[in-house]
């Protein structure tokens, strides 16, 4: 199993506290306007801006708060403007960063987003140091319980997934991004819940992390992503199984 599948899990985990606490709606609100202003704000044209609506809605975002950032990212209501950056970086034991931000201030953000790095063993690195190690793929998260993986298998290829992993207690279903509303479309009909569903950076391949860096890199991802202005964070890191048990028992 992936580090990229584990940490995915641990962040499931983590943005369900942070709905609850409110903490994700600056994020979503930060992504809606993007989305509005590059899509426009009919969501039915509009893929992005009708995934972050989805992830609005998942986090019990209310619905005025929505309307509001859709306006402001079509300029029917004044706001803020926000531009996407990506900034690449190395993590402890060699791990590669691929984080993607929405900001109002980017020499604000690269400060901060340099300093966390810097106070938890990383560092920047130049443009197109890492980039190369990963690939934007559609991901789509079901719980087990949901259904049998025959029956998963037979939605998602049909409608265009290229496969599926098998994570913990989740189904993993991956595909290229043109396909993602296709078969998260797909899915909706059958009447399969859907945990997590992005389009996101992912790694080509992983390296081993053991067990002085795992917790390291752990506290990284951590603390990066919990940066207002980060949205993803993509890493290419693994960790054996027995290490993630036993950093798991001492948490």
């Amino acid at each position: 199993m992936s580090g990229h599948s584990k940490w995915a899990t641990i962040r499931r985990k983590k943005s369900a506290l942070d709905a609850k606490r409110g903490k994700i709606f600056t994020k979503i609100i930060k992504e809606i306007q993007v989305a509005a202003k590059i899509g426009g704000g009919d969501e039915s044209a509009n893929p992005r801006l009708r995934t972050a609506i989805q992830a609005a809605k998942e986090a019990n975002m209310p619905a005025i708060n929505i309307e509001r950032a859709i306006k402001k990212g079509t300029g029917e209501l004044e706001g803020v403007n926000y531009e996407e950056v990506s900034y690449e970086a190395y993590g402890p034991g060699g791990v590669a960063l691929f984080i993607e931000a929405l900001t109002d201030n980017k020499n604000r953000t690269v400060s901060e987003i340099r300093h966390l790095l810097t106070r938890h063993g990383g560092n920047l690195a130049s443009s197109g140091s890492v980039a190369w190690m990963f690939s934007r793929k559609g991901i789509i998260v079901i719980e087990q319980k949901a259904c049998s993986e025959d029956d998963l298998l037979s939605v998602v290829i049909d409608a265009g997934a290229n496969d599926i992993k098998v994570v913990e207690d989740e189904y993993e279903v991956n595909m290229e991004p043109a396909a993602f509303e296709t078969v998260r479309t797909a899915l909706v009909e059958k009447g399969i819940p859907i945990l997590d569903a992005r389009i996101q950076m992912v790694p080509q391949n992983v390296v081993a992390v053991n067990e002085q860096h795992a917790p390291k890199i752990l506290n990284l991802m951590e603390v990066l992503e919990d940066h207002d202005d980060i949205q993803n964070v993509a890493a290419n890191f693994d960790i054996d199984d027995q290490i993630m048990t036993k950093l798991q028992g001492n948490a």
